[in-house]
């Protein structure tokens, strides 16, 4: 399975994935990393594991469909099967989703569908959870579509809130959940465990499992 990350800042989800393809626990190539910002720490990631990269910038295109079209391009090229959005900030279109329909996943850092859409990412997601008053948070993994976090879940990770949480404290904690379940999840797509009817998504002997 060739996998192509997108990323746009430090690129923590995209290690968890490059450290768990290189110990052999994770069965796939990541064949492209792609930014959309130069010099993030995440495209340093890519260059320390030997990993191709590539820099779309929204500003060389002239509107979201024609930047998604080449994104999707650039992913192809490099004949990715699957595209994971780790942290990657930019909405992408019918061009791109098109594309690689049913074959993108995307990590949000709260249990959707609370807290996500337009604006919900990083830090404000956990200060707007602490506002208000959440007593349990956690993170998602999920397919996406054409809405903004709205697509069919996969995992989910329940994280307490504690009572001297800060926006900062409460992402510390919750990051880590964050990174396995994403390394899970491509586990199972990987070995085609994945089923999708609908908004309902199976996994085959995920039950039995412990996380």
């Amino acid at each position: 399975m060739r996998v192509g990350v997108l990323v746009s800042g430090g690129g923590t989800n995209l290690q968890a994935i490059l450290d768990a393809v290189a110990s052999g626990t994770l069965p796939l190539t990541v064949a492209l990393v792609l930014s959309d910002r130069p010099g993030v720490r995440a495209l340093e990631r890519a260059a320390a594991a030997g990993v191709p990269a590539a820099v779309v910038q929204t500003a060389d295109y002239p509107g979201r469909d024609a930047y998604s079209a080449a994104v999707a391009a650039e992913l192809r090229a490099a004949g990715c099967e699957w595209v994971v959005l780790a942290g990657y900030l930019k909405i992408l279109t019918a061009p791109f989703l098109d594309a690689f329909a049913s074959r993108v996943i995307n990590t949000h850092p709260a249990l959707l569908p609370s807290f996500g859409g337009p604006g919900m990412h990083g830090l404000a997601v956990h200060q707007a959870v602490l506002d208000w008053g959440c007593r349990v948070s956690g993170c998602s993994v999920h397919f996406v579509d054409a809405s903004v976090d709205g697509g069919p879940l996969i995992e989910q990770v329940a994280v307490r809130v504690a009572a001297d949480d800060t926006a900062e404290s409460l992402q510390a904690r919750i990051l880590p959940h964050e990174h396995e379940a994403l390394v899970r999840v491509l586990g199972w797509l990987a070995a085609g465990r994945v089923r999708v009817d609908g908004r309902r998504v199976t996994v085959a002997g995920a039950d039995e499992e412990t996380n």
